[in-house]
Formats: C-alpha cells, structure tokens, sequence
C-alpha cells in the first residue's frame, strides 16, 4: 500500500485528502483481516525496555482513577466542530515571533501553541478503525511546515495542539488532587509513517512548580520563582530506510527522567488504537501509562514514575498534543488521529475543624 496522499501546499491548510483517509482505514482492516471491534480484544501488556527504571515503591496513581472533572473533555461528536486557523502560525520559539490571534476551535476548547503554531491540518473525521464502544468520530492532526512561516529549516520541528484546561476547569489543578488525564491515539499502518527515524508524536502536560532557577531568561542566577515544564511521552518511529533498522518499528519515549534524561519505554508491537495516560500524585511524581488497545489502563501497563528534571510537580495547568515533521516543504508528517481525551480528579478529604471555645 503506498503512502498516503495530501492535498496540495495550498489547499492544505483547510484539509486532507479523503483518500488518505480511507488508506488508513483499509489498512487497518486488512491487517485485522476482519471488521469486528479488534481494539477491545485482551490487551497485550506493553512490556517495558529492561534499561529502564524499576517501578517506584511509593504508590502509583492509575490514570482514570477518580471522577471525571466536570466539562473538560472532549469527544469530537458534535457535528459542528470545526478549527478556525489563523495564519501565519506562531513561531515564537523558533524566531520570537508570537503571530496572534491564535488559532482555536469553534468550542473554545482547543488552541495553537503559541510557542510553535498550530498544525495545518486539525480535522474532525471518522474513525480510521473502530475503537472506543460508541465512538464514531476523532480528531485528525498532521502537519507539512512545521517550522518558521514561509522559510524551510530542514530540520525536525514540531506544532502544538493545546486543550483549554484552565477555561473549564477554572484553574490549574493541584497536585494535592491527583489530577490524571488518559486518551486514546491510533497508529496509523507503518505505510503511513512520516518516513524519518525519530519523534513524530506527543502527548505531554504542562506543569508549574518552585525552584532555583537560572538561564538567559534569568539574569540572577540562583533565582527562586515558579517554574513550567512539559513532561510526557513522544511515539518514536524506527525507519528501515535510514540503513540502521532492518524493518519499521516505533517505541514509545518518556520524557523525562530525574536528571532531564529521556527513558526508551515499550515498543509498539501492535499498531491500531492505544491508550496513553499520565497521572500526578501528591508527592510531585508524573507516572506513565500506555497499552494497546482501548480497554482502560490497569497497573500493568505502568511504564515509568518519575521527578522529570528533578522537579517535584505542584500543579497540571494543561496537556497538550505535539505532531513532528522533517520541515522540508514537501514532506507530511504521520496522520494522527485522537479520541476522547479526559481529565480526572481524586476529592482530598475534608479536615474535621472545631469551633474555639472562651474560656
């Protein structure tokens, strides 16, 4: 089956090729060889690289666990949703240049990276392969200039996808929560894959904490004031035309370890829908989850806990999804389609109070 094809440069920033889309599908199918629900069969448990860190002894907190918090989510059914894109992107981390107004969603619940603009294609579409019991729709994301307007880096860039977390949840959650936040992304058929050994996908949460802080956007070294990080999880593709891998492969990679360092997770032996997840406790560990598949996450998919950076996390303000491409002006990166991303929260329990007494 042949790569799939994308609309021209220019029509491409309204939409994609129904074609590519029903490639994806067909090929999802095929490799099943059947049209009922493969995704919710039993689960293979994702096993992890042996370099990587054992498990914690703390405890870890399993993604999904709690209630829901109230309208932060997402299941891109409504009829109506649509991207309202705002070129030129946003490109302030490449040349400093945040291009507003940024492109957002017609729910309000979505928007462009500021840092690194919004990905030209963001598309509410059928399913590639069924997947979640229920589920018909999903959000397609891909991108072809994913650096600098109009300038080509030939280099790896990435777009962001951000969800609103602050607007509906009316602030950014506490760890003392235990906020977590789990979604289901589809491997499209290797075919598919931007072909370029590397990141091509992100699934990462924004977060705060205090710390020392020092770098050329802190003149007083040794400054201690609030810090934002991005921990997550990027799906590492392995290309057999780079003359390193005999075949195709991808993998999953956990940013990060406590000393900024990235951990090799699981590879991904199964392609269709997976379930990826991360979860906050309230001693600042980001704990990693992913599984193939669509069932919810259990301890056995567990890939890593970690103090990425050595930070303890104190608050999630947000996750947010990246898509990679080699930035050559000619070049898709690999189709991505979401589903259903969600947002949890654990109720802390209320200290008895007493009233003070006169004496």
């Amino acid at each position: 089956m042949s790569r799939c094809s994308f609309l021209s440069s220019s029509a491409a920033r309204t939409g994609i090729a129904t074609g590519c889309l029903l490639a994806i599908a067909g090929a999802a199918f095929a490799a099943g060889g059947t049209t009922t629900r493969p995704q919710t069969a039993k689960k293979v448990a994702a096993v992890p690289d042996p370099t990587q860190p054992p498990a914690p002894k703390k405890p870890v907190l399993l993604p999904g666990t709690g209630s829901l918090v109230k309208n932060v989510v997402d299941d891109f059914e409504d009829e109506k949703w649509a991207w309202r894109y705002n070129h030129p992107k946003s490109s302030e981390e490449q040349d400093k240049r945040m291009r507003g107004p940024l492109a957002k969603s017609t729910n309000g619940r979505w928007f462009e990276g500021p840092k690194r603009g919004t990905p030209d294609v963001v598309k509410r579409v059928e399913l590639p392969a069924p997947g979640l019991e229920g589920s018909e729709h999903g959000l397609l994301v891909a991108t072809l200039h994913g650096g600098i307007p109009n300038r080509v880096t030939y280099q790896m860039q990435q777009d962001d996808l951000i969800y609103n977390l602050g607007k509906f949840s009316g602030r950014s959650m506490s760890v003392a929560d235990s906020p977590s936040i789990t979604v289901r992304v589809y491997m499209p058929p290797f075919e598919q894959w931007e072909n370029r050994t590397g990141p091509s996908f992100g699934f990462r949460a924004g977060c705060f904490t205090h710390a020392i802080i020092t770098g050329d956007d802190h003149p007083d070294e040794g400054e201690f004031g609030l810090e934002e990080y991005w921990p997550g999880m990027f799906v590492c593709f392995e290309s057999s035309h780079s003359g390193k891998f005999k075949e195709d492969g991808a993998y999953i990679r956990v940013r990060s370890g406590r000393n900024g360092g990235e951990i090799r997770g699981p590879r991904i032996e199964q392609l269709g829908w997976w379930t990826l997840g991360m979860s906050f406790t309230p001693d600042g560990m980001v704990h990693y989850f992913a599984s193939p598949g669509v069932d919810e996450l259990t301890m056995d998919d567990h890939i890593t806990s970690q103090f990425p950076y050595g930070y303890r996390t104190e608050w999630l303000k947000t996750f947010f999804f990246n898509v990679c491409t080699q930035d050559d002006g000619r070049t898709w990166s690999t189709p991505w389609v979401i589903d259903d991303p969600k947002v949890y929260f654990v109720k802390r329990p209320q200290m008895a109070t007493t009233k003070a007494t006169k004496r």
